[in-house]
């Protein structure tokens, strides 16, 4: 299907909305790609692409923020947009969601989406094409959106807090959550490079690597030694605000490409987890290939992100559209 890198031009852009409008159905249980077509007065895909066009134009960092949201909403309750209703006890306020952004975003294209065919789209649905059209914006490979979705009705901080993967989580205890969710050990490489390969890290997710790993009182010996001087530069051990890229390839940070992948071949991840899937015999292979095969990434990731838009989804009569995505 159609590719679109860096772009730049209104003439891309109309390709790439037309591109949207000619989709044909393929379908996986209840989802299916093109769900929309016809039921919308206008196409529902391309009114997404033009509202997350113009504001990858004011803040690139959107991409990351998309990314991670998807996977974080997918990981609690299956990918039902629990992650986007407010509340005290709901999964927006649990600490491991604190660096997930991007809602404003969503309620923008909801409320464009609502004076368009009210009642129709799903704000799950909607974080999955949004999600989509940035990281094409980021120069990754475009992948069809299977769509369908209806929204979940629940949201729990505590479950957020207890099943969302932990930094440190070991390789073989994340490729089996994984394989919870249907996905393979493969997809789980392919998801966590993806979405880190944009996006940024704060001090305080890895500091233990930096000056007392597994309280040793030295750092993770597996750091790039490089790597271990700038990143105390920027995170004093007293603790800071200030954050890192996820990437450290040169000029890779904004794009969704396999520079994460290079990066950790070199010892440089950032999170302990990063480094980790570099040097275990479940996940190593996969790194190499990723890191050293031209094309690799850039054709398997749209993959994994379709098969982690299939988890836990409610179809059907199930669930419900949300008029607000809050």
């Amino acid at each position: 299907m159609a590719k679109a890198r860096a772009i730049s031009s209104s003439t891309t852009t109309l390709a790439i909305v037309l591109l949207c409008m000619t989709l044909v159905g393929q379908s996986y249980g209840q989802l299916k790609q093109g769900f929309y077509n016809g039921k919308c007065s206008t196409n529902v895909e391309s009114v997404i692409f033009e509202i997350v066009y113009k504001a990858f134009q004011n803040d690139r960092t959107l991409v990351a923020a998309l990314l991670r949201m998807q996977f974080h909403d997918c990981a609690i309750r299956g990918c039902d947009a629990s992650i986007l209703l407010d509340g005290s006890g709901s999964e927006k306020v649990a600490p491991s969601n604190g660096s997930v952004r991007g809602y404003e975003l969503i309620d923008a294209i909801k409320t464009r989406l609502e004076q368009l065919c009210p009642g129709l789209v799903s704000c799950a649905d909607i974080i999955a094409i949004a999600t989509r059209v940035a990281v094409v914006l980021a120069e990754g490979k475009w992948y069809e959106v299977e769509t369908g979705r209806r929204d979940g009705f629940t949201s729990s901080a505590s479950e957020a807090e207890n099943g969302l993967p932990k930094t440190n989580i070991p390789v073989w205890a994340a490729v089996r959550l994984f394989g919870s969710w249907g996905l393979s050990a493969d997809d789980f490489v392919l998801l966590l490079g993806g979405g880190h390969t944009v996006g940024v890290i704060h001090c305080s997710k890895f500091l233990d690597r930096l000056y007392n790993y597994q309280n040793t009182g030295k750092e993770d010996p597996s750091m790039n030694k490089n790597t271990l001087i700038a990143f105390r530069n920027t995170c004093p051990k007293s603790g800071s605000n200030n954050f890192v890229f996820a990437d450290q390839t040169p000029g890779s940070v904004l794009k969704v490409d396999n520079g994460y992948y290079k990066a950790i071949k070199q010892g440089q991840g950032v999170l302990e987890i990063d480094q980790r899937i570099e040097s275990d015999s479940i996940t190593r292979d996969t790194v190499n290939r990723l890191a050293y095969k031209e094309g690799d990434f850039d054709y398997q990731f749209g993959g994994a992100m379709v098969r982690l838009g299939r988890v836990g989804v409610l179809t059907g009569t199930q669930g419900q559209v949300r008029r607000n995505c809050r």
